[in-house]
């Protein structure tokens, strides 16, 4: 196996899972990140649900059928790594995936799962195998193990550009200096089309803001992860509650602050023992999101030496792409598991 010089750009969830499972097979790793800490980006403003049951395209169902997998095995190397397991309780949402190992739980069975809710449905479907993560806990301990095993962090340094030779890429300009690299994995979320762009050949990817509100609370109010059409919530620990919602826009009324605040009045409602939660802050992450929802990953058509790695949803996907990515970056094999996530599929790339 030879070893390659890989920089990896961004420190949030998929370059620090990049980070890990390179480094971990004895590659030259670098990661550089503009902030001065990791998943300070999106990854920090992340509800952090492993969500493999929403409605997805067909051709990326076995993407979601194996993140679960991934995390339990993630869970067997690393003892470090918290994942709650508590599962999802959906309720009045789009429809789910079909065909999934889903229970339909009745009012007596959800008051006994959440006894805290003031109002139940009649019926909710219940995902047991879904689950939840801190997000920067998980990005931090993947980036930690990936330094025990070789790999150098580069905190508070810009890129400032992608250096090509003819059709490949040789190095990375940074505000620390040139890195000379064989391999460029592009994980740097927004910063992937403004980093990659310039060579000529876009890269399909707008922002996508949503909304993360925390909550203080005294005792646990919620058990599982619950979202249905009044409110998306969960415990992050037994004293912090998170909820997600949409963006609106920045006006007074539909603004984040706006938004947040309604979220945090709908949960005081909702709740029994709602009054002691303490709203903590109201904080928008801006999601990479590919001009078709799916993750965008692989080697560059056009550009030797670059790897792209960009997807929504991040957390539920990033342990598995970047374990399937990284045996194409070591070994040139192309793994069929991302055929469907190629850049080519954009006709005018």
């Amino acid at each position: 196996m030879r070893k390659q010089k890989i920089v990896i750009i961004g420190a949030g969830i998929v370059g620090a899972s990049m980070a890990y499972q390179l480094a971990k097979q004895n590659q030259e790793v670098t990661v550089i990140e503009r902030h001065p800490a990791a998943a300070l980006e999106v990854t920090e403003k992340s509800f952090a649900w492993i969500h493999t049951t929403h409605s997805v395209a067909p051709e990326y169902w076995h993407l979601y059928d194996a993140a679960v997998e991934e995390y339990h095995a993630l869970e067997q190397e690393l003892p470090e790594l918290s994942i709650h397991w508590h599962g999802a309780l959906t309720w009045g949402n789009p429809a789910l995936r079909e065909n999934l190992p889903l229970q339909n739980l009745n009012r007596e069975q959800l008051q006994a799962l959440e006894p805290n809710l003031k109002d139940y449905p009649n019926e909710a479907i219940f995902a047991s195998e879904e689950g939840a993560v801190d997000p920067i806990g998980l990005t931090e301990l993947l980036l930690s193990k990936a330094q025990e095993y070789g790999a150098t962090v580069q905190f508070d340094t810009n890129v400032t550009q992608l250096q090509q030779e003819d059709s490949r890429l040789v190095g990375v300009h940074t505000s620390n200096g040139f890195l000379e690299s064989d391999i460029v994995v592009l994980a740097a979320g927004m910063g992937v089309p403004e980093l990659g762009n310039p060579l000529g050949y876009p890269v399909p990817v707008a922002p996508s803001p949503s909304i993360l509100i925390r909550m203080k609370t005294a005792n646990k109010l919620i058990h599982t992860l619950i979202s249905n059409a009044q409110f998306e919530a969960r415990q992050l620990t037994d004293h912090i509650l998170l909820a997600a919602e949409d963006y609106m826009d920045e006006s007074e009324e539909n603004g984040p602050e706006a938004v947040g605040q309604r979220a945090f009045e709908t949960l005081r409602d909702s709740l029994k023992g709602g009054d002691q939660l303490e709203l903590e802050s109201i904080k928008v992450g801006i999601r990479p999101m590919p001009e078709d929802g799916y993750p965008i990953v692989g080697f560059h058509d056009h550009m030797k030496g670059l790897y792209l790695a960009v997807m929504h949803s991040a957390i539920t996907l990033a342990p598995l792409i970047a374990r399937l990515a990284a045996s194409e970056i070591i070994n040139r094999d192309t793994r069929k598991e991302l055929e469907p996530c190629r850049l080519s599929r954009f006709k005018n790339h």
